[in-house]
């Protein structure tokens, strides 16, 4: 089985933004950063905070952990003159090509729906990943949320109960992994006005992507699907190659900070 961890990172969609509340020429005048500051204010008035609904939300990053048989692969898709349309669409095409088991953190009630949203006006093609009935996909599908082609580990985990869930940098920390390493999600935008913010947040991303890996080998560990030695020798293979990526400053860090 394929296995292709994945993780997200999004930015206000601007665009959109000036669209819906742009009934003012001035919104026309504002910078992105101040149109931004509008769409948060306008969703802090309408619930409890200021996080935007999904359909606001572009996608600025996508990093994965990609495990094909000897295969071991920490990346973020496309590069940092990527657009938005261009990373979706080699995201599923990714999974067109190795139908992989897709495992995320929240990736149902977040990365999947902004990605559904973002393809959708891109009109991007993902058939294998909206494939409910062909072959095996109707009794395990990726939309199904009890089904294994795609485990959010955060809803299963919780026993699918809100109450219950949990962030990820906190159940990385409890495991003895590093968690996330001076940057969090609420902070992306900011990071991205900045210069070289975005590779920044390819960076925070991937080892989103790498936290998310190996709870995923401690929960198939705890499942019996894999044993002692398989789940040492794969966490042996994570050290390996954040090893022999010597330049990339973020997987040292991560190393660095791997208790156990």
């Amino acid at each position: 089985m394929n296995i292709l961890v994945f993780d997200i990172e999004t930015i206000p969609d601007v665009e959109t933004g000036r669209l819906l509340y742009g009934k003012h020429s001035e919104m026309e005048k504002l910078s992105d950063e101040q149109v931004a500051r509008v769409m948060f204010q306008q969703r802090s008035q309408n619930s409890s905070g200021e996080i935007l609904r999904h359909h606001l939300q572009k996608v600025v990053a996508i990093s994965a952990v990609l495990r094909t048989g000897e295969r071991f692969k920490v990346d973020s898709f496309g590069t940092n003159e990527s657009g938005e349309a261009e990373i979706i669409e080699l995201f599923f095409k990714t999974i067109q090509h190795y139908t992989p088991m897709l495992i995320s953190w929240n990736g149902g009630g977040f990365d999947l729906p902004v990605l559904h949203y973002r393809a959708l006006k891109h009109g991007i093609n993902a058939q294998r990943y909206w494939n409910t009935h062909a072959n095996n996909f109707r009794y395990d599908n990726y939309l199904n949320r009890f089904h294994e082609r795609h485990t959010d580990l955060m809803d299963v985990l919780a026993a699918y109960q809100p109450r219950a869930f949990a962030p990820l940098t906190e159940i990385a920390t409890l495991l003895g992994y590093p968690g996330k390493l001076g940057m969090s999600g609420d902070k992306v935008w900011d990071v991205y006005l900045t210069d070289g913010g975005l590779q920044k947040i390819r960076d925070y991303c991937e080892t989103d992507v790498l936290n998310t890996y190996l709870i995923f080998l401690r929960f198939e560990l705890m499942r019996g699907t894999m044993n002692e030695t398989e789940y040492t020798q794969e966490c042996q293979q994570v050290r390996d190659l954040l090893t022999a990526e010597k330049d990339k400053t973020h997987f040292q860090e991560f190393l660095a900070a791997w208790s156990n």
